[in-house]
């Protein structure tokens, strides 16, 4: 029957559907709403629908949580050496250059002062994008001067966590950051200079072994994975069955370990309350 039949001069190249530009679009990966970047970016990088929290960058934390053109970073191009030669599919060495020149970061952690809301602050933000935010010698020892930085100033510290845990590719020097942080924030606890803990998605690993849990205030994003191990470990080390949603935020804060869940949005003026109430 003739409805049946398309007529072969009708069929173009130019009448096939166009593809989408590349890198306009982002698919949400709780709900797989189709959002506009410019959208998600005005949105905070959060899904207009489900409010899942996108994984960002230190850039994108500096421009939602410092108060515009207060940011002064410290030891910006402090990179890590190879102490061990460690090589697996790659040398570390390359690996570390590679990562440098396609992010124009020198490692996964920025660190410098600002202020929120008026108030001077240190600060640190963790870039999980820098092989998966992993915590190595550089990072430890930027984290280490940040927090020195607000001992001497008597300033308050914020650091943000996003990390996979410490640089397997550095061996044991990776895992000695976890005893230098932690001994400089005991003595910026034992100073009374007030310390907010911010664990995005992901904090894992040594990270969370260490500074991520030893805040003054814990707050993390909603939905958040927090963890030292994964869930298989963990199983076979206690022989049961774990709760399902055992290492989000919404779990740890009902068990104690986070103090206060907070929307993107509403996580500038949050950590600023937490520091007039702490000063």
């Amino acid at each position: 029957m003739p409805w049946f039949k398309r007529s072969k001069q009708n069929i173009s190249p130019d009448s096939q559907k166009k593809d989408l530009p590349d890198g306009m679009w982002e698919k949400c990966p709780s709900c797989n709403e189709i959002i506009h970047k410019k959208q998600l970016e005005a949105n905070l990088w959060t899904c207009l629908k489900c409010d899942y929290h996108f994984r960002i960058g230190s850039g994108e934390y500096i421009g939602i949580l410092l108060d515009a053109g207060t940011f002064k970073e410290m030891d910006k191009k402090m990179r890590s050496a190879d102490p061990l030669d460690f090589e697996d599919t790659k040398k570390y060495t390359k690996r570390i250059a590679e990562t440098i020149k396609k992010l124009g970061l020198f490692d996964a952690v920025r660190t410098g002062t600002g202020k929120i809301n008026g108030t001077e602050i240190a600060f640190a933000c963790m870039d999980f994008q820098f092989i998966g935010g992993s915590m190595g010698s550089v990072v430890g020892e930027k984290i280490a001067r940040v927090i020195d930085k607000a001992y001497k100033e008597k300033i308050p510290l914020v650091i943000i966590s996003a990390s996979g845990g410490a640089r397997m590719m550095e061996g044991a020097f990776s895992l000695m950051q976890l005893a230098k942080t932690s001994s400089r924030l005991a003595r910026l606890a034992e100073a009374k200079i007030p310390y907010i803990s911010v664990m995005t998605d992901p904090t894992t690993g040594g990270t969370t072994a260490s500074y991520a849990m030893l805040g003054d205030v814990h707050i993390a994003e909603p939905k958040a994975l927090i963890g030292f191990a994964g869930p298989r470990v963990i199983r076979q080390a206690v022989g049961k069955d774990l709760p399902p949603g055992f290492q989000r935020s919404e779990f740890l804060l009902d068990q104690g370990f986070v103090d206060i869940i907070s929307h993107r949005k509403d996580l500038k003026s949050t950590i600023s309350k937490v520091i007039n109430l702490l000063s």
